[in-house]
């Protein structure tokens, strides 16, 4: 008699590399209720796709890489794995160990992280950053990213990378919620008015919309959605 036997599922890992929007809140001075919309992914796969959240507090485009991170992510890349990239908030700031001019340093470091995850046999997929809680008067949101969000969207379309665009399906959330109910989502907590970090529940919002992206344009990973 023939035992049948179904093969176990090939393990898939999913990196992901960013700022404090995306990271898990494990460091000192994080506020208990703070959370990385990277934390949440791993409720959304299948227990065979690994999310290994790398993205970290304060980091950039350029010191992601400088401080040593990335190569800590290079090392560990095999072929089929996926590594999800969102820089942009920090870029922006004026400190020259953060600071990427978005028409040309912070082009070249993502194309950097675009090819050497090609190198590993990965697949680079690219996100643009999440909104900020920045209403004008008249009620619409302030667009404070400028040139960044649509250097992402430039850099995808020239290396034929997927791009799953947050700051426009953020934008449409916050907006959509207006100003009062869309502090649900930030870090309103205490006597914190904070209109860049999320708290569980926006977190989770945003992972939602990361994935509803990834059904469309993932193929391979919507397969690995619970």
């Amino acid at each position: 008699m023939l035992l049948s036997f179904t093969p176990k599922p090939k393990s898939i890992t999913i990196f992901t590399i960013g700022d404090s929007t995306m990271a898990n809140k494990t460091t000192p001075g994080d506020h208990p209720a703070e959370r990385g919309w990277g934390m949440m992914l791993p409720e959304f796969f299948k227990l065979n796709v690994i999310v290994q959240n790398h993205a970290k507090n304060g980091r950039s485009s350029k010191s992601f890489r400088t401080e040593g991170s990335w190569a800590v992510v290079y090392s560990q890349i095999k072929r089929g794995d996926y590594v999800f990239i969102q820089f942009g908030h920090n870029d922006q700031k004026a400190d020259t160990l953060l600071h990427s001019d978005p028409e040309t340093t912070y082009k070249a470091y993502l194309t950097r992280y675009i090819t050497e995850t090609r190198e590993r046999g990965g697949i680079p997929v690219l996100f643009t950053s999440i909104v900020r809680r920045s209403f004008k008067t008249d009620g619409t949101l302030n667009d404070t990213h400028g040139a960044y969000i649509d250097v992402v969207r430039q850099v995808a379309k020239e290396h034929k990378v997927i791009c799953i665009d947050l700051n426009a399906a953020t934008h449409k959330l916050v907006q959509n919620l207006g100003d009062e109910p869309s502090k649900a989502l930030y870090m309103w907590v205490d006597d914190r008015k904070d209109n860049t970090h999320l708290n569980e529940k926006g977190a989770r919002a945003v992972a939602q919309l990361a994935v509803d992206s990834i059904r469309i344009k993932i193929p391979e990973l919507k397969k690995q959605l619970r």
